[in-house]
């Protein structure tokens, strides 16, 4: 009598799960081979991409947006978003360059902060409080934000005349500019955070389903505050880099493009739409991949048109491969 029939129920399960195993690892790994190959690409299409004055203005160039991404993938993860992140960009810049030129240039940095900071906890007390969908919520305050940013202005462009504000977008220690270790600094922070702490556990527990996370014993609510702030906090930090920069701020900095950018490296770098799925690593890259793109279409001499084309052809083949992916592992499950 053959003695491998009682095996038989326990392999579905087994190869469902080798099968589920396969395709997190095909969209964890993805943007690492897609990174190689593009590299590869312009490295091989233009003599001047690998040069190193070349690759290190690509690391500079994609700090803005690779540190909001590293914010706008914990709230991903967090199954929240953050609209307001354009916003924000913009206030932080206006409120640090007013703060620059009335006081202190560095005072004016600590005000930008924090006033990304403070805003970030406004935001998550309005969608907590009135249980708005955040995608709504946080389009609301975004308006009310850039409109408060506008009055202050005038409309007009602040430029800051104290030449130590521009220290952390123009000097560089090491042949690297300053935003690119702040990039890393966020980088290392982040990453630390969601891997290796309790909250961080939290975050991917509420995204995962956020209703299971309450019944066991998380407060929701105040893990949804505390990603809000850090988001907004991030991405004033990245508002200062290019304000700093350019020594000059315009309320339309950031608008939509900042956002729409950071969106797309976290979830080209495989962070799910759905939430409770996503690595500050891959967000990384996906805002390399960004900037490369840009930068080696610029240096083969393509216009802003073809790099708006290709990044968004990027984008949708990462969101389906993402759809793609859970609606298989749905079915594995049901199997």
């Amino acid at each position: 009598m053959s003695t491998t029939a009682p095996d038989a129920p326990a392999a579905a399960p087994a190869a469902a799960e080798s099968g589920t195993r396969r395709r997190l690892e095909l969209r964890d790994y993805g943007i690492v081979i897609s990174f190689v190959a593009l590299f590869v690409a312009l490295s091989i299409a233009t003599s001047t991409f690998l040069q190193e004055r070349n690759l290190l203005n690509i690391l500079d160039q994609s700090a803005p947006v690779g540190i909001i991404a590293c914010a706008v993938t914990i709230c991903i993860v967090c199954g929240i978003f953050d609209l307001s992140t354009g916003s924000m960009y913009g206030v932080a810049g206006v409120v640090a360059a007013k703060t620059a030129n009335a006081v202190d240039p560095t005072v004016g940095i600590f005000a930008g902060v924090l006033a990304g900071l403070g805003l970030g906890i406004v935001n998550g007390a309005v969608v907590s409080a009135t249980r708005v969908n955040s995608f709504i919520g946080t389009l609301a305050t975004s308006i009310v934000y850039r409109g408060v940013a506008i009055i202050v202005t005038s409309g007009l462009i602040v430029t800051v005349d104290h030449a130590s504000f521009g220290n952390l977008g123009r000097n560089d220690l090491l042949g690297a500019k300053y935003s690119v270790w702040v990039f890393g600094a966020f980088a290392l922070l982040t990453t630390f955070i969601l891997a290796r702490t309790a909250f961080g556990r939290y975050v991917y527990a509420v995204g995962g389903n956020a209703e299971a996370a309450r019944r066991a014993g998380i407060n929701v609510d105040r893990i949804k505050i505390a990603v809000f702030a850090i988001c907004s906090f991030m991405a004033a930090v990245g508002g200062l880099v290019l304000a700093s920069r350019l020594r000059s701020v315009d309320t339309n900095a950031g608008g939509g493009s900042i956002l729409l950018y950071s969106i797309a490296a976290a979830v080209i770098g495989g962070t799910s739409l759905f939430g409770g799925v996503g690595h500050i690593k891959s967000a990384i890259l996906g805002a390399l991949v960004i900037a490369s793109i840009d930068n080696g279409l610029g240096l083969l001499g393509l216009g802003s048109g073809e790099k708006f084309v290709i990044t968004g052809g990027v984008l949708l083949l990462a969101v389906t491969v993402d759809s793609l992916s859970r609606k298989a592992q749905a079915q594995s499950g049901r199997a």
